[in-house]
């Protein structure tokens, strides 16, 4: 029998007459009223006043659970260095590091002439500050950077960000040498600027109202916003713009895509006024990204095989028909990216689910990293400088903390540049990570990857956590967290279900969980559950299961599909309202998402296939798991009314006394809060739900 819970009397909901037809069927939906008319706006006092009595009611519950979630908190922040700070990377004449100070939410961004002999080492005192975080972020209730751009001559910097979670940045210059802000503020922006060659102007990315990055704007220095010019302007909804520099620092480079589609346009840095040239027209289904080398264009594609190529072109003829292989598509080599430099090409390569670097010479040869590990996450660090001999690595796994790693292109050998360090102690050797294979009930073969305790015991016993994502072809990399450790420690196994729709074995997994095939990865994710069990790693019902946005509607369809073998979810601002988000085209990433579930307004077979697995429009009547949901009242990417209507029509369906708790973020995104430490305490809140709900405290 499920346990029983002794809890106050939840809010309830208000129910409004509302429905939608579409292709002859009518669907109702009372808790439509949740969506503010005014978005992004949200001031509609009804609603507020709903998402105010949920948070009072989540705090209620979890008031008896204070003192375990201190215990989890101050665990997991003593595993955190309280004055740590990056490896410096060289770029310019300079290093560059961030660092936090003593129990500092945020971090100090610094450097100092690299002319020192012992420069590389770290600062010395007479580092300048080029960005104080903390003082930024004072009496704001949030704060993320997101870009922080030098000028090519070293005294401006252009800075952006966010101070309320809704992911419009403020772009800002900054006079390095007089530390004065310039008066022009750029509003409504996202990702990095790009300096012109001169520095006399900024390129960068600007969002619409219904926060699409949709045009690359020019900013003359000195001059007011409102007279930037536009380089480049999207006019498909659906897909989205970037801008980045080339490694070669030569040229400016758009991107615009949707989830399958893309093109690439590049503009000379010298003059950034001139009109930007194509690289090969978008064509459905064409996925292409380019960088800049020496006399030649870089590009990955899979315009040939699905795991994509590795091609170069003549910088005076990049057109696709000049294009000209350097690494052939592969079955077995699924190559996830690359980065530039004068005499080499790192290549991010996937081979068997595992990641790996592989260096193209540029006299042709082919090198593979040395790696300590097989199963591990490795990618391309902090690396700024064109000509180089060193490539910075950023490395982890399942039981080792994360390394940042130089490699040394003419001795061949990694040198250990920082190994994270765990003040309050961590022994390897005490825990153990294994790689699984779990059988699909289309027989294919799901990858998990487990951790343990040396001591903890397989067989049936011992608690179970499980996570999982699954879209997007966004792979789960078997990385370590420090935070984990609370859970291991306690006796959980952990688990990283690498279900389809992610990437992890190829492109291939991702196309066998996207669109028509989307319940490949619902189903798989359950059977690598029964398989655990049936191994002994878990047992039904000592479950505990956590996913966030397209892993929240993960979490929402294996819930409907199989209550009864999980003992806690947490479902971080999930994506559960897919049918009418997907019909809603005036929301910042519906069009945009079509490629990826499919779209229902013109396609009545996508229609029923996402209405059928829809978690908000698949619920019924019946015994539920405790569940933990969040949400963010700024969140562009799942809106807060999702998880707000989920939890209000769950409430009038569960049966039960299991806690159905909503936590919205009055302040925040969809990433939660941004102090490093406040998104600590919210893991150890997850932790405790997760604890209590499984019996395991009080």
């Amino acid at each position: 029998m499920p346990p029983e819970f002794k809890l106050p009397a939840a809010p309830m909901a208000e129910r409004r007459a509302h429905s939608y037809t579409h292709h002859g069927i009518t669907i109702e939906d009372p808790y439509h009223w949740l969506k503010d008319a005014d978005y992004p706006q949200v001031d509609d006092p009804a609603i507020l006043d709903y998402l105010k009595a949920e948070n009072a009611y989540f705090e209620s519950v979890m008031q008896p659970r204070r003192r375990l979630v201190q215990t989890l908190f101050e665990e997991i922040k003593a595993r955190e260095k309280t004055d740590d700070s990056g490896v410096p990377w060289l770029e310019d004449g300079w290093y560059y590091q961030w660092r936090f100070e003593h129990g500092s939410q945020y971090r100090i961004w610094q450097r100092w002439p690299a002319d020192r002999a012992d420069a590389r080492l770290g600062p010395d005192n007479n580092a300048q500050t080029l960005l104080d975080e903390p003082e930024l972020a004072r009496n704001q209730e949030y704060f993320r950077l997101g870009a922080l751009a030098v000028s090519n001559g070293g005294d401006l910097l252009a800075y952006s960000a966010d101070t309320n979670g809704s992911e419009r940045y403020t772009l800002n210059i900054k006079d390095l040498d007089g530390g004065e802000l310039l008066p022009e503020r750029i509003e409504n922006t996202i990702g990095s600027p790009v300096w012109a060659a001169d520095d006399s102007a900024l390129l960068y990315v600007a969002v619409d109202e219904n926060w699409r990055p949709y045009q690359v704007r020019r900013h003359v220095l000195g001059q007011s916003a409102d007279s930037d010019t536009v380089v480049y302007e999207e006019k498909d909804p659906g897909f989205f713009v970037s801008v980045s520099r080339s490694a070669s620092r030569r040229y400016l480079l758009i991107h615009t895509a949707d989830n399958v589609t893309s093109e690439a346009y590049f503009v000379s840095l010298a003059e950034t006024g001139a009109k930007p040239r194509l690289m090969a027209p978008r064509r459905e289904r064409h996925e292409y990204g380019v960088d800049h080398q020496n006399d030649r264009f870089i590009i990955r594609s899979n315009n040939r095989h699905k795991n994509f190529r590795l091609l170069a072109a003549p910088e005076d003829n990049p057109s696709e028909d000049a294009w000209e292989p350097l690494l052939e598509g592969s079955g077995e080599i699924y190559i996830r990216g690359f980065d530039v430099f004068a005499d080499f090409i790192a290549v991010v390569e996937r081979i068997n689910g595992v990641n790996g670097i592989r260096l193209i010479r540029d006299d042709g040869s082919h090198v593979h990293i040395p790696l300590p590990e097989t199963a591990c996450s490795v990618g391309l660090g902090d690396n700024a400088e064109y000509e180089t001999q060193t490539l910075r690595l950023h490395y982890s796994s399942m039981i080792t903390p994360s390394t940042v790693f130089d490699y040394h292109l003419d001795s061949g050998g990694l040198e250990v540049r920082k190994a994270r360090e765990i003040p309050s102690g961590y022994d390897k050797e005490r825990y153990v990570t294994e790689r699984l294979m779990a059988p699909a009930r289309d027989g294919a073969e799901i990858p998990v990857s487990v951790v343990r305790r040396g001591d903890t015991a397989i067989n049936g016993d011992s608690p179970l956590y499980l996570y999982g994502y699954g879209a997007y072809g966004y792979a789960i990399a078997p990385s370590f967290s420090a935070a984990r450790l609370s859970l291991l420690d306690r006796g959980f196994i952990y688990a990283i279900a690498h279900i389809r729709g992610g990437d992890d074995l190829g492109y291939h997994w991702y196309e066998d969980g996207k669109l028509g095939k989307r319940v490949n990865t619902f189903n798989d994710f359950v059977d690598v559950a029964r398989h655990l069990i049936a191994e002994g790693y878990g047992a039904e019902g000592r479950i505990a299961i956590a996913g966030g946005s397209a892993g929240g509607k993960l979490m929402g369809a294996v819930v409907n599909q199989a209550p009864g073998l999980w003992g806690a979810v947490a479902a971080h601002v999930p994506f559960v309202d897919v049918l009418s988000t997907m019909l809603d085209e005036s929301l910042p990433l519906t069009p945009a998402e079509w490629p990826e579930w499919g779209n229902p307004i013109e396609d009545p077979g996508a229609f029923e296939l996402i209405r059928s697995y829809s978690p908000y429009d698949q619920l019924k009547p019946g015994r539920y798991p405790p569940m933990l949901v969040t949400a963010g009242l700024n969140d562009p990417r799942v809106t807060y009314w999702e998880p707000a209507k989920y939890v209000a029509k769950l409430r009038t369906l569960k049966a039960g006394s299991s806690p159905l708790l909503l936590k919205t973020n009055m302040g925040a995104g969809h990433g939660g809060k941004s102090g490093r430490y406040d998104s600590l305490y919210e893991v150890a809140e997850e932790y405790a739900f997760m604890l209590w709900s499984l019996g395991l405290a009080e």
